[in-house]
């Protein structure tokens, strides 16, 4: 008889839901399905990891967000930022409900174009639009939003080149009482930079006209009451242009920014009822507005919405391939996804949903991804079952950024499927392969 291997013993904690100061452990929920399609049976098709996608959760994000918008604003047009998930799938789900698209690239203004998506119907925003791209999207009819001076004088350029008056917004960045302030995009209104830039326009002999003025005050904004600051600086900014400058302004773009129900890093709470709606988003921005143009009409609104609108409809479906005891005792597991696929871990906490149903005993575990790398942390602590290699998990909501800032980087990237309205699954994006990476390779 062989003898056995010491293992040193460990006490765990187990958590059974007992209340903590800050009210209770997160307990995890079994996910066994995701629009009533089994993800065992997703996972026998389209492989581990994998990418699942909500078309039943998009289209329910757009109806709340037109109604919040356009029962109190009538002259309202939401646009698609495109760089928080360009899969043209995910873009068409948009434009099908009369989004326009909000670019900040010229590589994203090309995806906008074969989407169908005419230049008339596109915003160009971004701090680097190189001259070709910039004065392509000109010629298309879309609507610019300048960043810096040295865009306005390629604008003055591309006016002379091609013979005509260019129409073109600006972007400002405001104190609006969140900070730290998004003050490199843009003109600062404070400083009277962004009143420079208007009378440069101005007094560009005919060449260039201002017709709107955008800002976007930041990112996963917990406060509505900062859209209330913002819009009442874009509109008295709005009518000192055109009173007095006699500018043709046409339009105000609020931005976007608006939370979802992910969990911000070091926050204790989790849960969408805990956040702003879209009705309050809309409530502040949309009678700030009323307020400021009274008793006149107030201009067509825009906004350019991402995070809020696709985030909670994505899920990635991970397999765990190791178990290891820390130094500390903690328990570890190791994924086969990681900062690889989930860029945006870096600040948010994602909920972790077993794929079966396992005892009710808990610990404190943390989960590894993939990666070769000391930095490839999935969650630095949450509390899971006793499982196994081989078992699923699902981390949800990952829609939003990481489809797009995704890396190949020692793994290659996976499938991406849809579920759509009616419970048919489509593969949007095939699991790449050796073949594909190295098409791009010269020898």
């Amino acid at each position: 008889m062989s003898k056995r291997m010491y293992v040193r013993p460990v006490i765990r904690r187990q958590y059974m839901g007992a209340a903590n100061k800050f009210g209770g452990f997160n307990i995890p929920e079994t996910m066994h399905s995701i629009d009533g399609i089994d993800i065992e049976s997703l996972l026998e098709k389209h492989g581990s990891p994998l990418f699942v996608f909500s078309e039943t959760t998009i289209k329910k994000k757009i109806s709340d967000y037109k109604q919040a918008f356009e029962s109190r604003y009538p002259s309202f047009q939401p646009t698609w930022s495109y760089k928080t998930n360009y899969l043209n799938a995910i873009c068409k789900v948009f434009h099908k409900e009369g989004f326009w698209a909000e670019v900040v690239s010229a590589f994203e203004y090309q995806k906008a174009r074969k989407n169908g998506i005419p230049g008339n119907r596109i915003i160009f925003n971004g701090p680097y639009k190189p001259y070709e791209a910039l004065k392509l999207a000109v010629s298309e009819g879309a609507r610019i939003h300048a960043d810096h001076l040295d865009e306005i004088r390629d604008l003055l350029k591309i006016s002379e080149e091609l013979g005509k008056r260019v129409d073109i917004a600006i972007r400002i960045n405001m104190d609006t009482g969140i900070y730290p302030s998004w003050s490199r995009f843009g003109f600062n209104l404070e400083s009277g930079h962004a009143l420079e830039a208007a009378r440069r326009i101005a007094h560009s002999g005919g060449k260039l006209a201002l017709v709107g003025v955008h800002s976007h005050i930041g990112t996963f904004m917990m406060d509505p009451a900062a859209y209330k600051r913002a819009a009442k600086k874009l509109a008295d900014f709005y009518k000192k242009v055109r009173d007095e400058l006699r500018q043709p302004m046409q339009y105000i773009d609020i931005g976007g920014g608006f939370v979802s129900a992910s969990k911000l890093k070091s926050t204790y709470f989790s849960g969408s009822s805990l956040l702003p709606s879209f009705d309050q988003y809309a409530e502040a921005i949309c009678s700030s507005l009323y307020d400021s143009f009274s008793p006149e009409e107030p201009p067509p609104l825009f906004s350019e919405s991402g995070r809020a609108m696709v985030d909670e409809s994505g899920f990635l479906v991970s397999t765990i391939v190791g178990n290891k005891t820390l130094p500390s005792g903690k328990r570890a597991m190791v994924l086969n996804a990681g900062l690889n696929l989930l860029y945006t871990s870096t600040w948010y906490d994602f909920k972790i949903s077993p794929v079966k149903d396992y005892s009710k005993a808990y610990e404190d575990v943390t989960l590894y991804g993939p990666l070769c790398m000391n930095i490839d942390v999935v969650r630095e602590s949450c509390l899971l079952p006793t499982m196994s290699r081989g078992d699923h998990l699902v981390i949800h909501p990952v829609g939003a950024y990481n489809v797009t800032q995704w890396m190949q980087f020692i793994e290659m990237r996976p499938a991406v499927v849809m579920i759509q309205q009616g419970g048919n699954v489509k593969e949007i994006r095939r699991r790449e392969t050796v073949d594909d990476i190295n098409s791009m390779e010269l020898e």
